[in-house]
């Protein structure tokens, strides 16, 4: 290095990160609220000024460590203030920290140009020129950050959405901060300029690429939504044809019912009636359809799927929290819950003896799990490929996609799938953790 670098102070590091951790917060919904709001983010401050002044004059080879743990503050920040999950606080930490990196870099960079060897330069005036250049970063970009709109207004973001923000992040600030640390590489500077150039441009490429990504990321998310809304409004007409089917049960069995009264007051016999009567419950029993688990996109699909279970003759019960699905977006609980019973209808149809034809469904919590079981009665053998059941239909090529997608919303989720045939029962496991949702 041809010049010695004057480092950014720490102090405007700390009032970046903490600034840029402040503009995420505010952003989004939060958890904490008046005193409460303002007594953690005070203590945050204190801790991350004090934390960066302590370790300013530590040796290279802990700078990194002591990066590490400065980017857990931020996170500890986000996560404390925002009502967010753990995956959501750490995607705002990722882009939190690069754009403290980027308005510090910038302001240290006019600072030291435009101050060099002038009399008013000092602390004072350092800590007021950093001030207005952080204000106005931030101001610009919490103009464009575009805001969840109801009633979406939660940031949600997956594991796998997370790792591309992170890899941004971390080549933009490994390469911006290359200098500082190896200066003898073919991507390092050697002049203050270059150095200054090089922190502050990869600074800002990569506030640029996160902002466009999350940009990507938003559209994605709105146009999953549409899909939804157009799911649901399909659903509307299934429902009404539902709705018919349902009409036309019910005007069969009074049919039948009015028959079954008139041989029941012909009976003398009261242990036939007793019989009979007990008979008719069973029977009416096997009509009632309605489902209220308590989520309404579990009961729809439910109500749905047992009316054509009790129309076909096949024995669905259900026992489900639908509460522990809140997380889960509609599209997803209509693709695991329909494609579930519809294979495990499928198979049922197979077997001839009504009797057997049984579909057990549970949803249920256990250790911070959400677990989600679908066993059906299942004579016939089932064979397996790479985990999945091999499908029955002649023509396999367009068939198996229904695992596939709860396999792949199982993962979405962080969690897992399980299928097996044992003891003559076909029993499909869902398992996804409930902490991070």
């Amino acid at each position: 290095m041809k010049d010695v670098m004057p480092n950014i102070p720490r102090i405007l590091t700390a009032l970046a990160e903490w600034g840029s951790c402040l503009l995420y917060i505010c952003k989004y919904q939060r958890r904490l609220r008046g005193w409460r709001l303002a007594a953690v983010l005070t203590l945050s401050l204190v801790v991350q000024c004090l934390f960066l002044h302590f370790t300013g004059h530590l040796p290279v080879a802990l700078w990194i460590p002591c990066m590490a743990v400065a980017v857990g503050l931020m996170f500890l920040t986000i996560l404390l203030c925002g009502d967010m999950s753990a995956l959501s606080a750490g995607y705002c930490t990722v882009r939190a920290f690069l754009l403290a990196e980027f308005a510090a870099s910038l302001a240290w960079q006019l600072y030291t140009f435009l101050a060099g060897g002038r009399e008013w330069a000092g602390p004072a005036s350092a800590l007021l020129f950093t001030a207005a250049v952080y204000g106005a970063v931030f101001l610009v970009m919490y103009r464009l950050e575009p805001k969840p709109a109801p009633p979406y207004p939660r940031l949600s973001i997956q594991r796998g959405e997370l790792w591309p923000a992170l890899m941004i992040g971390l080549a933009c600030f490994v390469m911006s901060n290359l200098s500082f640390v190896y200066a003898n590489t073919p991507f390092s500077g050697n002049y203050i300029s270059e150095i200054y150039n090089i922190r502050t441009l990869m600074d800002l490429a990569g506030v640029v690429m996160l902002y466009a990504y999350h940009i990507q990321h938003r559209e994605l998310q709105v146009r999953r939504e549409l899909d939804a809304v157009q799911n649901i409004l399909q659903n509307q007409y299934v429902q009404y044809r539902q709705s018919r089917e349902s009409i036309d049960l019910i005007n069969r069995k009074y049919h039948d019912l009015k028959h079954q009264i008139a041989v029941l007051r012909a009976e003398p016999d009261a242990q036939k009636r007793a019989d009979f009567l007990d008979g008719m419950e069973r029977e009416i029993r096997d009509y009632e359809a309605q489902n209220k688990t308590g989520n309404s996109v579990l009961d729809t699909v439910l109500t749905g799927k047992s009316l054509y279970c009790a129309k076909h003759g096949i024995e669905l019960t259900c026992v489900a929290d639908g509460a522990l699905l809140t997380f889960m977006s509609v599209m997803d609980i209509c693709s695991v819950f329909g494609n579930l019973l519809d294979n495990a209808i499928e198979c049922e149809l197979r077997i001839p003896d009504k009797k057997k034809r049984l579909i057990h469904l549970a949803v249920f919590s256990k250790k911070d799990f959400l677990i989600i079981c679908c066993e059906n009665y299942c004579p016939e053998p089932v064979n397996f490929r790479s985990g999945d059941p091999v499908t029955t239909k002649e023509d396999g090529n367009y068939h198996g996609y229904g695992v596939k997608s709860m396999r792949y919303t199982a993962q979405k989720y962080g969690g897992t799938m399980t299928i097996e045939a044992k003891d003559n029962w076909f029993s499909v496991n869902i398992l996804i953790p409930l902490t991070g949702q």
